[in-house]
């Protein structure tokens, strides 16, 4: 069975109900799906899975929120190669540096060896049909590369 792991960081909970969305909709496609805060897991713990999915809120103009700084600099230090991976997360237009978070981790994916499974969700606030339908074509193309 094809299993997920999605890890995210949350203020406000935002991020979290996009993390148990795409939960959701992975378990539709029998994807066996375990979530879990940045707080109590580590970036290796990622690689008992066979797709990665990090998440976390951009924080003020552009900052890593303090609970995430720790993971996202230990992801630096494992290889994802082999791993399907991608990046989600919430903020506010009103800053300059909206949703950069999700450009950040795709990156650092990217820089470790994973196989980015498509642009990173990046939502306004809290998930709207807009976003409901962005996560279900990403999960559509997450299960496409699975099934290639």
């Amino acid at each position: 069975m094809t299993t997920a792991k999605i890890v995210y960081a949350s203020m406000t909970g935002n991020t979290e109900e996009i993390a148990d969305l795409f939960g959701e909709v992975l378990e539709k496609h029998g994807i066996e799906v375990d979530i879990e805060e940045c707080v109590t897991v580590s970036p290796e713990d990622l690689l008992d899975y066979d797709i990665c999915l990090v998440g976390a809120y951009t924080y003020d103009f552009g900052e890593v929120p303090d609970e995430f700084v720790d993971f996202y600099e230990e992801m630096s230090e494992v290889d994802f190669t082999g791993k399907l991976c991608a990046s989600f997360g919430s903020g506010d237009t009103f800053y300059d540096d909206y949703c950069l978070l999700v450009d950040f981790i795709q990156t650092r994916f990217k820089e470790q060896g994973g196989t980015i499974a498509g642009e990173g969700i990046k939502v306004d606030l809290d998930p709207g049909e807009e976003d409901i339908a962005a996560i279900n074509a990403l999960v559509e193309k997450i299960v496409e590369q699975v099934n290639a």
